[in-house]
């Protein structure tokens, strides 16, 4: 054979167990030049534990023991063939005996096998490949110590049996398997899970009762998942059955998130070195949670080395080889364990059958003598041995064991529903509607082929059928290790797996679970504590993804469930809680009216407005005085009404800004103040051209008379009432929300709209203040008494300060100050005005009304006078 693809590799596998086979098994090729006539075994045929004649022999293989007796093989002579030995596995005669009972309980009726006799040879495999090749070899070929053939060493007749239940061991039924599947002789396993039993190409006639590992690993993943462990450790039988199971676990726990501290593989023939490094290993580790995917034999010696050194209390999570065994009730360590088993199930008549055995029973096979001495401590008659000899009066219903123990009838059920399955599979071959056919001849492969077919309910409820892998669906109870009152330790069923059920649904709790040291709070097992919302995870350098730091979110992030990988940013409206685990609606700022900067400019702005109503009181009362005549009382009235609107158009940037508001505090500010440095623009030139009137020979004032100045204020005031209707028309000043100011609030602002539109606005009252400035410091030493223009000067030089100083102020103030920059600038301006040309005035009008004449305004008295 050459090359080495997986096919040729299996196949060489196979041929070189059928050359080393036929050494164990005796079968000399020698023999045949010897003596043509007939093929001689060269060893002895391994006798059946268990035997019944009838029409047809059911074959039946289980491990009743767990080891073979060995020697030193020293090649010179013909080896020993190998021989069960170690205490027997009552659980496996419990096994071969439900098949016993099933055989017995199909004989007995009348509607499946009419007429027809089921035989059975049922065979201790001693769970080793060696003894479970020999019987397969015997299965297909018989035990005839004969070969009668001229032609060849071939026995044509048909295979010794058609069908057969067993082995409850994955590896040796993995060996049966391949040889068996050559013949096409049908081995349907109770109790053999490995996943790759599942591969038809390997093993084309093999099926099972018992769900595969593959379902049973990820039900345990899921189970791991579920209450939330995700730091483990994991041991497993150095065999098909653990490293297959193993390793579908293994995959599934990535795949869900769980990290696995150490895996550790233990066969029981290895050295006792090996088992103590195992169990080193556990005590040493900081995972409260171990996966154990053991063989019962496995487990067995793995609990006997930890319980001279106990580790730390831990969470057992079995697989159904060993949770589901009693004989592992007896290690205490093991209380609080969990895992998932076959469903319990009732066979009526099995326990009578059991306890149906007598002393002369026992006698008539090796298995039950050897049971019945060991159960005991006697020898029975005609047994060798050193041990007592038997009273007889031995009473097999007071045993507690596990071959009595019916409570827990799990995979004991799948023996029955597997023996079943082989006799609707005969029915369908040798029997019609009415009768059945004791005579007729047929193959395995005919057998097989009805085994795929098979859909039938059991008599105590159970529906078997085949799937094209030779599975069945996978239905598991969740079993719990509980205390009982009595200090005794037992299996309770605490919930169901059906892996035909949706992802997500199935599993279901039925009631509590007790777990490691009676708590009825699930453990914890984890390398790193779980992060809270606010935080995410990062994982530790050179550590595996479950051991993690918690990083707070960074800032404007948030993570709003445990164990986050990610922060999330929060929408530009929102901004995290102190905990970071929410975004909360960012805080809106803006100039309310409860806010104590807002009063105090609404104090200020009122006031204002007050003072200037009051000069225009004091200046209507006293309108007929020379001084009111003499400042041009027309457009004092106006200037006073035009600084009110200046006062009170402040109020207009206080409060929430809406649509409304921001388009008329620009503008009402614009038009207001316009109308304010016309009025004082227009005394200024009437000042100026009632100085040059003065003069001999000037005319000017004719041409600036009160006409003129009304319609100088109007035309100024209408320019700026075109520039604001075409800002509000082209790109009007809205509500807008600043969110890049400040990270943590909003600042609900107006926005300019066109900031061409807002500067001209600006810089048209600008222009009209740096005339009015120029104009006025022009005529600052005109001979007056009362120098109207020099007022005018101090009163646009503060004017232009405050403007000049508004700009850089206004850009750089964050949020609500830069309304307030904008109305202080307003008020400022404002109340420079009204102080600057009206308060001087009114203090000689109501203090100085001696000063109030014609005749001290003609005369020329010194500026200091007032």
């Amino acid at each position: 054979i050459c090359g080495t693809s997986k096919h040729a590799m299996q196949l060489t596998s196979i041929l070189m167990t059928l050359l080393s086979t036929l050494w164990i098994t005796g079968l000399s090729p020698a023999a045949c030049k010897a003596d043509p006539v007939s093929c001689r075994l060269w060893a002895e045929p391994q006798m059946p534990g268990l035997s019944m004649n009838g029409d047809y022999i059911i074959g039946g293989i289980f491990s009743i023991h767990f080891y073979t007796s060995s020697e030193q093989n020293t090649y010179t002579r013909q080896p020993l063939q190998p021989q069960c030995s170690g205490s027997m596995n009552f659980r496996g005669l419990h096994f071969a005996r439900a098949m016993e009972f099933t055989i017995h309980e199909v004989n007995n009726r009348t509607d499946l096998l009419p007429g027809i006799t089921l035989g059975y040879q049922i065979h201790d495999s001693c769970a080793a490949v060696s003894m479970a090749v020999k019987v397969a070899f015997q299965f297909a070929n018989g035990m005839e110590p004969f070969y009668n053939d001229t032609d060849s060493c071939s026995k044509s007749a048909a295979a010794a049996v058609p069908a057969l239940v067993g082995d409850s061991v994955s590896t040796p039924s993995m060996s049966m398997a391949r040889q068996l599947g050559l013949f096409g002789i049908p081995q349907v396993s109770p109790h053999a899970t490995c996943a790759c039993l599942s591969d038809k190409r390997q093993y084309p006639a093999f099926l099972r009762t018992v769900p595969s590992d593959h379902h049973q690993a990820a039900a345990l993943a899921k189970m791991v998942k579920y209450f939330g462990w995700t730091w483990i450790g994991a041991v497993r039988s150095d065999s098909d059955y653990g490293n297959y199971g193993m390793a579908s676990f293994l995959k599934a726990a990535q795949e869900e998130g769980i990290c696995v501290e150490y895996s550790e593989s233990y066969y029981r023939t290895q050295p006792r070195s090996k088992l103590e490094r195992v169990a080193n290993v556990i005590r040493r580790s900081t995972a409260r949670v171990i996966v154990a995917f053991l063989a019962p034999g496995d487990m067995k010696f793995l609990l006997e080395e930890l319980v001279k050194q106990p580790p730390p209390p831990l969470q057992w999570i079995g697989s159904d080889a060993w949770i589901i065994d009693p004989e592992f009730l007896r290690f205490n360590m093991c209380a609080g364990a969990i895992g998932f088993g076959i469903p319990g199930s009732v066979i009526p008549g099995f326990r009578e059958f059991l306890l149906d055995l007598s002393p002369a029973q026992a006698l008539k096979s090796p298995l039950l003598t050897e049971f019945w001495e060991s159960s005991f401590s006697c020898s029975l008659i005609g047994s060798s041995g050193g041990a007592r000899e038997c009273y007889g009066s031995e009473d097999i219903r007071a045993l507690q064991n596990p071959y009595t123990d019916t409570s827990q009838l799990r995979a004991t059920n799948l023996v029955y529903k597997a023996t079943y399955a082989i006799a609707h599979a005969i029915h369908g071959v040798i029997c019609n509607d009415t009768q059945c056919d004791k005579s007729a001849k047929f193959t395995p492969w005919q057998i097989l082929d009805q085994l795929k077919r098979v859909n039938f309910t059991t008599k105590n409820g159970f529906q078997v059928w085949f799937d094209s892998n030779g599975d069945l669906a996978a239905v598991y109870e969740l079993i719990n290790w509980q205390v009982m009152q009595d200090g005794t330790i037992d299996f309770i069923t605490v919930g169901h797996y059906d892996s035909s059920r949706p992802t997500g649904q199935e599993f279901s709790m039925s009631r509590a679970i007790s777990w490691v040291g009676g708590q009825t709070e699930v453990p914890v097992s984890v390398c790193s504590e779980s992060c809270p919302p606010g935080t995410r995870k990062a994982v530790q350098k050179g550590k595996p993804v479950c051991c993690y730091d918690c990083i707070q979110c960074a800032e404007g992030e948030i993570s709003n469930k445990t164990d986050s990988l990610n922060c999330l940013h929060c929408a530009p409206e929102f901004w995290p809680n102190t905990q970071r685990d929410n975004c909360l609606p960012k805080p809106v700022e803006f100039l309310s009216w409860d806010d104590s900067l807002s009063i105090i400019l609404t104090m200020f702005s009122i006031s204002g407005a007050f003072i200037a109503v009051c000069v225009t009181a004091v200046f209507y009362k006293h309108r007929t005085s020379p001084i009111v005549r003499a400042n041009n009382s027309e457009l004092s009235f106006l200037l006073l009404f035009s600084l009110t609107l200046c006062f009170l158009c402040s109020l207009t940037f206080i409060g929430r800004p809406s649509e409304w508001s921001c388009m008329l505090r620009h503008t009402a500010f614009g038009i207001t103040f316009v109308l304010c440095i016309s009025c004082v623009l227009g005394k200024t030139i009437v000042v100026l051209m009632a100085f040059r009137a003065t003069l001999p020979g000037s005319n000017a004032m004719k041409w600036f008379g009160p006409p003129q100045q009304r319609l100088s204020v109007l035309t100024f005031t209408l320019i700026q009432v075109l520039i604001c209707v075409l800002w509000l028309t082209i790109s009007p000043p809205l509500p807008l929300k600043n969110l890049k100011h400040y990270k943590e609030r909003i600042i609900l602002e107006c926005g300019l709209g066109s900031a061409i539109g807002f500067w001209a606005v600006l810089g048209y009252i600008g222009f009209l203040a740096l005339l009015c400035f120029i104009f006025a410091f022009l005529a600052r030493k005109l001979p007056d008494n009362f120098n109207e223009a020099k007022f005018i000067t101090f009163s646009m030089l503060i004017f232009c300060a405050v403007w000049i100083t508004f700009i850089p102020a206004y850009v750089s103030s964050p949020g609500k100050f830069t309304v307030a920059v904008e109305i202080f600038a307003i008020l400022a301006s404002s109340f420079g005005l009204v102080i600057c040309i009206f308060i001087p005035k009114c203090f000689i009008i109501v203090f100085r009304p001696e000063r109030n004449t014609k005749k001290h305004l003609m005369n020329k008295v010194p500026s200091k006078a007032l």
